[in-house]
This record gives structure tokens, C-alpha cells and sequence, in this order.
């Protein structure tokens, strides 16, 4: 071999070293994740040394993040109206019986906020039901209105938010909208966009990517904001799982319609919300607009109790697997969970089979058709197991099943953004709302009730009948979950 050739060879394993330190030294690793990459970086020379530099750090660039922190540091002097510590009226700590205060506690410990009271909750009939009332919010919007969206199509529902955006601005209404770059990037193209932004509506663009050949040097190039926030005159906010889309959702139509679980709520817990949009609105826009995080609307002597809960890559590590496994522990009777994508770890196993086999009656709703080959797959993987402790596992046939539903002993709800699976648990900015009321809870399991209807009960004896290239092919990608 010439010299160049051995120069070549000494660079190669040189940074193959240099990488492998890093899977070992790199905080917050999972044993199983550190393996999975050392065998890819030395069993790879070239493709696993180019995977780790695309997606084995978990970094929006030291630009980006330093203006995240500076944006968070300059909300830490909030009012406790919003941090959830005091409110006029019935506060939150009286109206959570005991047996659940440590799971508001849990979420007070990821968000900084305190369940706060108060509050109103409708669970809307569908996602067009979900976009019309959000137009009829904002046309009744008097100071200002605040959108985040993943995805935002150019479609009937986009164009109808988008109508409704110019027409508040054009009476004098402050509108402000993110959107991830990637997921929205069919709006940013389109015309609704310019005329947006020339009816006077700021538009903020989330994680851009820019150049992809240079992307990788800052911050890892799939890390998206995937929340979905809404807010009005500080007193009216949306939480679910619904992008800004038609259900029949064109970019990925074969799999449509796609259902959605959106709650509209009213009262103090919209401000929460609200810290959320100004803390992501500062990170990516010069405009200060911390103003609006003062008291709009006024706790009253009745309605639940809600807790905003969110995260993200620059968050605490494993926050939101955190919470879905307190409020699994914490099921005594029923535990039911929808959820589109889910790539569980091993504690989030754990915790499912052990609340199964305790007697609890824990159902799973997951879409039979996935848009997503690698985590159907990988989903599937962890079928027998689940059955096996005795978890209820249905297969939904009416569409993708896309709400991220959790509900606990019929009085307890967790919804929102958040999938179950390591990309909502690591990698994407995710909200969630907890709330306490068996009344909404009610609601939220008829509509659970109402996949379950739609759905085909998985068995033992059909996850047994599978044949041995599919369980290698399940086994196999669900091997990749550390890495992705």
C-alpha cells in the first residue's frame, strides 16, 4: 500500500476513535443506544461514521440554543398567576384529590408550572369541527392571536386559519404564527404565506434548515418542533394532536382520514400555554413580547384543574417518558392509551405490563395502516410481550389514527403532542396538557371507546400465526430504535 493509502487508513481510524469516545462519554445515553451505535460506527466504516454525524447528537446548534436559554432565563421572573403558584378563586391544590397531587407534581417539574384551576375543557367532534372553531376564536380575537404549528398544508383548513389570520390582523389584531420548517414547508412555498405576511401577520420560522450539506455543523438536521399551540386573548388555547390540515391530509392521502383529539379550553391554564409560543416566538424572532405573560383572565370558583407540559432537546432529559410512566403507575382500575407511533423503551414496557398484570385493564389503539413503515414494524415488536402481561391491544380500521390519548381511572387525561415512541421523547419540542376532572375525562374515553369500536382486537394466537421473516423484520427495526 502507497503511504497516502496509510495516511488514509490512520485519519479513518482516528476518527472512528474519536466517535466511539463520544457514544461512550456523551451524557444521557442509554446503555442499549450506546451499543447500537458503536456497532454501527465500527461494523460501517463509512455509512455508520456519516449516520452518527447526521443524527447521533441531540443539538439544535449552540446559536439556536443559546437564544432558547436567553429566551427562558427572561420568563423566570414570571407572575405566579402564570407559573400556576396563586390564583383568584378555587386554586388547583384544592380541587386534585391526593391520590393524584404527585402527578402534577411530576409535571410541575418538567414545565416549572403548577397545576392551576379554574378552567373549561370541550373535546371537539373532529378536525373540522377542531379548525372552525379556531376561525371562529380568532374573528372574535380583540388584542392579539397566537398559532404554532407543525404542519400547515395549504388546503381547505389551511387556507381557512389563514383567512381568518388576515382578517383579525386587518382589523387591528396582533397575529403571530410559527411553523416548523419542515413540516410546513409546502405553506412557507405557497402563496398563503406572502399573504400573510402582507396582511401583517409575523411569521416566525422554527428549526430552518438552511443548506443540508452544511446543516450537520449546526445541530442535528431532523430535530423538529412538533407542538401545536393555540392561543387567544390569553384566555382561549387548543391542545391536541390535529396539525393545521384537512383529515384528508394529501400529502400522505392512502392513508387519510387522519384522526385527531383536540381539547379547547378556557381560563387561566391559556397562559401556560402562552409561556410555551413566547418562549419558542423569542427563540426564533427579534420581537420581546413577554408583556403578554400577565393575568388576562380570572380563575373562577369552579372548573378543572390543568397543568401544561412540555419538551424538548434542550429540555431535561427523558421528561416526557417520565410523565407517561407516573401516570401509568399511578392506574388502579383503567389505563387507556391511543397513540399513532410507539417505540417504547424498556422501562415504558415495564411500566405497561406491570400495571396489566396488577389487575389494571390497560387497553393500546394503535392505527392499522401506519405512514410509517419502520414504526409499524418496530410496534408491532413489542405485540406479544404486551399481550402476554395481558394488555388489550386494538387495531384501528378507520383511517391513521393520529390523537395521543392517555386516560387514567376515568378521571385523569394527558393529551397533546406527544407520541410514544424516542423521537417525542428525545429529539422533538412537544406540549401536553394533564388535566383532573372525571367529567372531560368522560369525554375522552367515549371517544376512546369510539376507536375501540372502530378497531380490530389483536390476540395472542394472531401475533402467534405471524410467520418468521415478519418477527425477524419486526425484531429487526425495533432494534434500531436506540439509534433513531
Amino acid at each position: 500500500m502507497t503511504t497516502l493509502t496509510w495516511i488514509l487508513i490512520a485519519i479513518h481510524f482516528a476518527i472512528e476513535v474519536v466517535l466511539l469516545l463520544r457514544v461512550m462519554l456523551r451524557p444521557h445515553r442509554e446503555p442499549a443506544s450506546r451499543i447500537a451505535w458503536a456497532a454501527a460506527i465500527t461494523s460501517l466504516p463509512v455509512a455508520g461514521i456519516v449516520a452518527y454525524v447526521l443524527f447521533g447528537e441531540v443539538s439544535i446548534g449552540r446559536r439556536r440554543a443559546a437564544r432558547r436559554r436567553a429566551a427562558i432565563e427572561s420568563l423566570a421572573d414570571l407572575p405566579a398567576f402564570v407559573r400556576g403558584d396563586e390564583a383568584p378563586g378555587e386554586t388547583a391544590a384544592a380541587s386534585v384529590p391526593a391520590a393524584y397531587e404527585h402527578l402534577f407534581r411530576m409535571g410541575a417539574s418538567i414545565s416549572g408550572m403548577e397545576a392551576i384551576g379554574g378552567n373549561s375543557a370541550e373535546l371537539l367532534a373532529d378536525s373540522n369541527q377542531t379548525i372552525d372553531a379556531m376561525v371562529a376564536d380568532i374573528d372574535a380575537a380583540r388584542d392579539h392571536v397566537h398559532v404554532l404549528f407543525y404542519i400547515w398544508l395549504p388546503d381547505k383548513n389551511g387556507a381557512k386559519v389563514a383567512a381568518a389570520l388576515q382578517r383579525a390582523a386587518e382589523r387591528g389584531v396582533a397575529c403571530r404564527a410559527i411553523v416548523d420548517s419542515l413540516g410546513s414547508r409546502a405553506f412557507l412555498d405557497s402563496e398563503y404565506a406572502e399573504a400573510l405576511r402582507e396582511a401583517g401577520v409575523q411569521l416566525a420560522v422554527a428549526l430552518p434548515i438552511g443548506n443540508p450539506l452544511l446543516r450537520p455543523l449546526r445541530g442535528r438536521i431532523d430535530l423538529r418542533n412538533h407542538r401545536k399551540v393555540v392561543v387567544i386573548d390569553g384566555g382561549v388555547t387548543y391542545c391536541g394532536s390535529q396539525n393545521c390540515a384537512d383529515p384528508e391530509f394529501l400529502v400522505k392521502a392512502k392513508y387519510a382520514p387522519w384522526v385527531d383529539a383536540v381539547m379547547r379550553f378556557e381560563g387561566p391554564i391559556a397562559q401556560q400555554n402562552q409561556q410555551l409560543f413566547v418562549a419558542d416566538w423569542m427563540t426564533y424572532s427579534d420581537e420581546p413580547i413577554k408583556e403578554l405573560l400577565v393575568p388576562s383572565v380570572t380563575s373562577t370558583s369552579s372548573g378543572l384543574a390543568a397543568q401544561v407540559i412540555a419538551t424538548g432537546p434542550t429540555n431535561r432529559h427523558a421528561a416526557m417518558p417520565q410523565m407517561f410512566e407516573t401516570l401509568i403507575h399511578a392506574a388502579r382500575r383503567e389505563l387507556l392509551i391511543t397513540t399513532p407511533y410507539f417505540v417504547p423503551d424498556e422501562s415504558m414496557m415495564d411500566a405497561l405490563c406491570a400495571a396489566a398484570y396488577r389487575g389494571v385493564k390497560t387497553s393500546m389503539v394503535f392505527p392499522a395502516r401506519n405512514d410509517s413503515w419502520v414504526v409499524a414494524a418496530a410496534s408491532r415488536s413489542y405485540y406479544e410481550t404486551l399481550l402476554q402481561a395481558g394488555v388489550i391491544i386494538h387495531e384501528f380500521q378507520g383511517g391513521l389514527l393520529h390523537a395521543k390519548t392517555l386516560t387514567l381511572d376515568g378521571e385523569v387525561t394527558l393529551l397533546g403532542s406527544a407520541n410514544m415512541d424516542r423521537r417525542s421523547f428525545d429529539l422533538n419540542y412537544e406540549n401536553n396538557i394533564l388535566f383532573y376532572d372525571p367529567q372531560a375525562t368522560d369525554a375522552v374515553v367515549a371517544r376512546q371507546q369510539h376507536y375501540i369500536a372502530q378497531s380490530e382486537l389483536v390476540t395472542r394466537e394472531m401475533v402467534a400465526a405471524w410467520s418468521v421473516p415478519r418477527r425477524l423484520w419486526n425484531n429487526t427495526l425495533a432494534t434500531l430504535g436506540p439509534i433513531l
